[in-house]
């Protein structure tokens, strides 16, 4: 079976190489590898979050909910110098990259790559930043979204990117049938940009 950037031990031989970005101002180089999901640039979705939404500046808790290579989240760390910043993901070739990355960034203190099952189960966030995997399918992706909307603070807040033929209007409805108000503050490139907000966070499923 092929891999996907979802697949949790890729099987693809790990063959690495580096790409620049720029994200809020900074520039930064990142390894990747095969396996791991936009190996080759910094994802367009990834861009236009990151162009669209200013950094936090402060600190607290931030998830980084698939990280993949970690650009997200080292650009966090970097911004948010007193923040903690978790970033997750199923596929441990990413999970390996993102704490490559964060050393080379000078954030590694900070940055703390996991296993969903690796995350505490009594830490919640002050913020969500994610370009989630639709391709997982919606079961499951609303599954996973759930679970992690439930961990926000009492005042946190989400940002999510997610493609407009990919179903970014109807999961913004999704979002706030669930209880958890949601709007759209940007669109560009064929992406919404939603932020989420948890006047229904409450105890996270265990």
């Amino acid at each position: 079976m092929a891999d996907h950037y979802f697949s949790a031990e890729p099987t693809s031989a790990d063959v690495r190489r580096t790409v620049e970005a720029r994200i809020w101002g900074r520039e930064y180089t990142f390894t990747t590898a095969t396996g791991v999901f936009s190996r080759d640039r910094l994802d367009l979705g990834t861009s236009v979050l990151l162009r669209e939404v200013a950094p936090p500046t402060g600190g607290g808790t931030i998830l980084d909910l698939g990280t993949g290579y970690g650009p997200i989240a080292c650009a966090l760390a970097v911004e948010a110098p007193d923040a903690q910043i978790w970033a997750v993901d199923v596929n441990t070739r990413a999970l390996e990259l993102t704490a490559e990355n964060a050393k080379a960034a000078g954030v590694a203190k900070r940055v703390h790559p996991a296993l969903v099952d690796d995350v505490p189960a009594d830490l919640r966030f002050d913020q969500i930043w994610s370009n989630p995997a639709i391709h997982i399918g919606k079961p499951e992706l609303h599954k996973m979204l759930l679970h992690w909307l439930a961990r926000l603070a009492p005042d946190g807040v989400g940002w999510f990117v997610v493609g407009k033929n990919l179903g970014a209007d109807s999961l913004q409805r999704w979002l706030t049938d669930q209880g958890y108000p949601c709007e759209r503050i940007a669109s560009a490139k064929g992406f919404r940009v939603l932020r989420v907000t948890a006047t229904n966070a409450g105890p996270a499923p265990s």
